[in-house]
């Protein structure tokens, strides 16, 4: 008995077949091999034919059924991961209308901040949890007003993970943490944000009916099943944006605890029991994987342009030409815990929300060219990416969250014992290290929506932990003081 998840990334699609019985992964592929073409028709702008999901959607389900060697008809049930708060918008004959307008496209910034003033800030956080910003609905309201023949076409708009589900089954419909994750749900209402459609005029009807996250959500179709050579009648029992997958992924459904990843960007996302919103909305909150009208759980989103980005800068720019990352965590231990005053702002990829969309930057405090190396700087910029989540994470638990444990895939900057022991000794809390990834979570999370694991704590029962950082106690008073340093050069840099 095997299960089936899928990634929709906008760099690559990746499937993987899991053993349900052992929690192994079987196989997996990812198309295609070289990053997927984004399309930028103006500065801006960012689109992707969702077409060519399908496409390299068939190329990975070939490739992992091959490698594999299991039948389809061992296929009990299949879950979808997706690229969060694109647009892909379908007529009536489910043909896409235009090229999607994916997350890291700008063009409905001005939409959202319209809403957010027009509406009123407080009401639209108290019933949003957000400003209505860059995300899907403001994108909507741009084709609205930028290509009224188009909008005109619509009839139902859908995130990728919708679409993929689509083309699957032939049965369009979404979630509810789709819905917030697209500003379209009110969470006060316990409903469609129609406050919010109407200001934009968008047709309410337009929004696909709503399925439960752990449930079917459609059967794979004739059609579908003779394009992926999968068996008709296999249930879809899954969907979920990359980031609550990712959480899912690593076993994080209760509040206190957090998911974390650190490669070019970093994301801390948290879980917090209660509804609430931070006022400044320096953070996203969504609706997570297992939020229902009964239990409040949802899942605080703060991104961080500038984290791994910042390390490759310094490996290839400062340190010594050729050295490994490995070398580069082995110079950055010369130095001690504070890297002798010098402080890191790693912010210069772009405007980090988590400052108010600020753009200040990446600079380097402190040097005194009679007493700095290079492994200082190399201490010093792990240490500056630590701080920038430290900060994350004090703005989450001024929203009442208790983070007491971080879990993460053992990958990017996550291998660097630096990294590591400072995040835990300066938050306090239990780094846990696991062996896992996007489709492989989306797959167990199809078992959980089947009905073949009675719950979350039977679906990951067998997720690998590779390793336990424990805070360092002794030293927590040196993590604090340098933590310090580094926030009072940051907020003088904001003129805070």
């Amino acid at each position: 008995m095997f299960l089936l998840g899928y990634d929709i990334g906008s760099s690559s699609i990746k499937a993987s077949l899991v053993n349900a019985e052992t929690g192994k992964c079987a196989a997996s592929a990812f198309f295609p091999k070289t990053e997927a073409a984004i399309t930028a028709v103006r500065p801006g702008w960012a689109e992707q034919d969702p077409e060519s999901w399908w496409e390299y959607l068939k190329d990975a389900t070939a490739d992992v059924l091959t490698r594999s060697g299991v039948n389809a008809i061992e296929i009990k049930a299949i879950g979808i991961s997706y690229q969060m708060h694109g647009l892909v918008c379908v007529d009536k004959d489910q043909q896409v209308l235009r090229p999607s307008i994916i997350w890291c496209d700008s063009r409905a910034v001005p939409y959202g901040e319209r809403a957010f003033n027009d509406l009123g800030e407080e009401r639209c956080l108290k019933h949003l949890l957000n400003s209505p910003g860059n995300f899907t609905a403001s994108k909507l309201a741009w084709v609205k007003e930028n290509e009224p023949q188009i909008y005109d076409r619509i009839y139902k708009v859908m995130l990728p993970g919708d679409y993929i589900a689509m083309k699957l089954s032939g049965e369009i419909c979404t979630t509810l943490s789709g819905l917030s994750e697209g500003m379209f749900w009110d969470f006060r209402e316990g409903s469609v944000a129609n406050f919010l459609l109407n200001y934009y005029g968008i047709d309410p009807s337009l929004i696909a009916d709503i399925r439960p996250t752990f449930a079917e959500q459609g059967r794979v179709s004739n059609a579908a099943a003779a394009e992926l050579g999968l068996k008709a009648g296999t249930p879809i029992t899954y969907r979920a944006g990359d980031q609550p997958n990712n959480a899912l992924s690593l076993n994080v459904f209760n509040p206190g605890e957090i998911a974390s990843t650190a490669g070019t960007s970093g994301v801390v996302y948290g879980v917090n029991g209660e509804v609430n919103y931070d006022a400044r909305s320096r953070v996203n909150t969504f609706a997570h994987v297992n939020h229902t009208a009964e239990q409040t759980r949802l899942g605080v989103l703060l991104c961080i342009n500038g984290t791994g980005i910042l390390n490759s800068w310094v490996r290839r720019v400062i340190a010594p030409e050729g050295i490994s990352y490995n070398e580069l965590n082995a110079l950055a231990s010369q130095a001690a815990i504070g890297s002798a005053g010098i402080s890191i702002l790693p912010f210069g990829n772009g405007a980090e929300r988590m400052l108010e969309n600020r753009e200040i930057g990446c600079s380097i405090r402190g040097v005194n060219f009679n007493l700095h190396g290079k492994h200082h700087i190399a201490r010093a910029a792990q240490e500056g990416i630590v701080f920038s989540f430290k900060y994350g994470i004090d703005i989450m638990e001024e929203m009442g969250m208790d983070i007491r444990k971080i879990h993460a895939g053992h990958a990017n900057m996550f291998l660097s014992p630096i990294f590591r022991d400072t995040l835990a000794g300066v938050t306090g809390a239990t780094i846990e290290l696991y062996d896992t990834d996007g489709s492989v979570g989306a797959a167990k999370g199809a078992g959980m929506g089947a009905g073949i694991y009675r719950d979350h704590n039977e679906a990951f029962a067998t997720l690998e932990r590779l390793d336990v950082i424990e805070p360092n106690t002794a030293k927590h008073d040196e993590y604090a003081e340098a933590y310090a340093h580094w926030k009072r050069r940051l907020e003088k840099s904001m003129g805070v």
